[in-house]
């Protein structure tokens, strides 16, 4: 409670649900650890959260970004919901750094970034109160934090080696808050946890000030005619678009290029664009590789309960949708 400037009896919201590794560590735990008022949600329903914040006047919420795209899209919200906010965190899903800056012109908090597992008992790496995560100028991908008290975060390349600051590879952890293991699964534990580390199956990198950015999950990268395309870094400029909402980038198959980049995307409310001009918009922003040769737009993206883009649903439906490449971009 006092490292995030919390009052006593802090009130807390539950956006994200219990059953998931933030919900119960970071909602209910903290709760009960600092003597609060947990509120709950019956469901994610944007005008009824509004409704509660308004009505109980909560001090901290933890969220996935997609919760706080649905608010800030909600034609009521207003800067007084969220006033009586401390502290606004997210977790569970990519925060693009459009959405940070948008929802705090907008309403004035900003949202703190986090990063965690469940086998590391939710966060592992988060921002610092009273500090601002910094964006890679590379590629334009926001901080999730710095390593938590007794944690160590490492970027390994494929053969275990350490890759210098702001390269690429895969994120292992290890801590006291690191499982030692999966119940009863020998080999799944010997995959995932070589030598007590935590093998996140994460891509990202480190800066020299020791800031960690998640580029994207390792089974997620596109390879489109040999190179190598991370979602997460095409979703970013697609929501520099004023007219979308939520986007979500996967690899579907292509007759020429083996795999290429399709983007699925909704709308805010009362927002007009069409598929040709989102590419083209990603065109002018992106490597010729990397923007997305197929736009579709669908009312909502599929989620899980918690809040997170279902890729892999987005991504069989790409699949039969077959191999043929639009030929308005080849």
């Amino acid at each position: 409670r006092t490292g995030l400037g919390l009052p006593e009896a802090p009130v807390y919201f539950a956006l994200a649900p219990l059953f998931h590794i933030t919900g119960m560590v970071c909602q209910f735990g903290a709760c009960l650890n600092s003597a609060g008022t947990l509120v709950l949600a019956h469901r994610f329903e944007p005008s009824l959260v509004l409704e509660a914040f308004a009505e109980h006047r909560p001090h901290y919420t933890v969220g996935p970004s997609t919760a706080f795209m649905a608010l800030a899209a909600h034609p009521a919200a207003t800067p007084d919901h969220f006033s009586s906010f401390h502290v606004i965190s997210s977790g569970g899903a990519p925060l693009p750094p459009a959405l940070v800056e948008a929802f705090r012109a907008r309403f004035g908090p900003y949202i703190r970034n986090g990063y965690g597992l469940t086998e590391c008992t939710a966060p592992c790496a988060s921002v610092p109160p009273g500090r601002e995560a910094p964006v890679d100028p590379v590629s334009g991908t926001l901080a999730v934090g710095v390593p938590g008290p007794d944690t160590v975060v490492r970027v390994v390349d494929d053969t275990g080696a350490e890759t210098p600051f702001g390269t690429p590879g895969e994120i292992v952890v290890s801590g006291p808050q690191v499982v030692p293991g999966y119940w009863r699964r020998p080999d799944a534990t010997a995959e995932t946890f070589p030598g007590g580390e935590l093998r996140t199956g994460d891509i990202g990198f480190m800066d020299e000030q020791g800031w960690l950015y998640v580029v994207d999950r390792k089974k997620d990268m596109i390879n489109a005619s040999g190179f190598k395309v991370w979602p997460r870094e095409v979703e970013d400029v697609l929501y520099t678009h004023p007219a979308v909402r939520e986007a979500a980038v996967v690899g579907v198959p292509d007759a020429y290029r083996g795999e290429t980049v399709k983007a699925y995307v909704s709308l805010r409310p009362d927002a007009a664009a069409e598929p040709d001009a989102l590419a083209a918009y990603c065109k002018e922003r992106l490597a010729a590789y990397k923007y997305p040769r197929q736009v579709e737009i669908l009312p909502e993206l599929p989620k899980t309960a918690s809040g997170k883009i279902l890729r892999r649903e987005l991504r069989s439906r790409g699949d039969r949708d077959g191999t043929e490449q639009d030929p308005r971009h080849p």
